[in-house]
């Protein structure tokens, strides 16, 4: 399997694809990434690949996996990133 992609090797990429320099792609990601931040309480879509959604879990019985024991788990809120149906599609292949 291979390695993940480095953010530097992120950055040359969408450098050669869109013909801009290293560091004006460097500046849209980080604006991309810092509008995602901002955005995740409302939704943040990425067309064609995704959406950052904030959701509110509810309080929960859950159990120890080491004892066994029983215990309360507190409500909380999470960040998900539900993949688009498209992006699935593309790396998985249709069915």
């Amino acid at each position: 399997m291979a390695k993940a992609m480095t953010k530097s090797q992120i950055v040359t990429s969408v450098a050669e694809a869109t013909e801009m320099s290293k560091k004006q792609a460097e500046a849209v990601i980080a604006a991309l990434v810092g509008l995602a931040y901002k955005q995740a309480k409302n939704s943040f879509t990425l067309p064609g690949l995704g959406k950052l959604v904030l959701v509110n879990r509810k309080a929960r019985m859950g159990r120890n996996p080491a004892t066994g024991e029983t215990i309360k788990i507190a409500a909380k809120r999470v960040l998900k990133f539900r993949v688009a149906k498209a992006a699935k599609d593309a790396i998985l292949g249709s069915k």
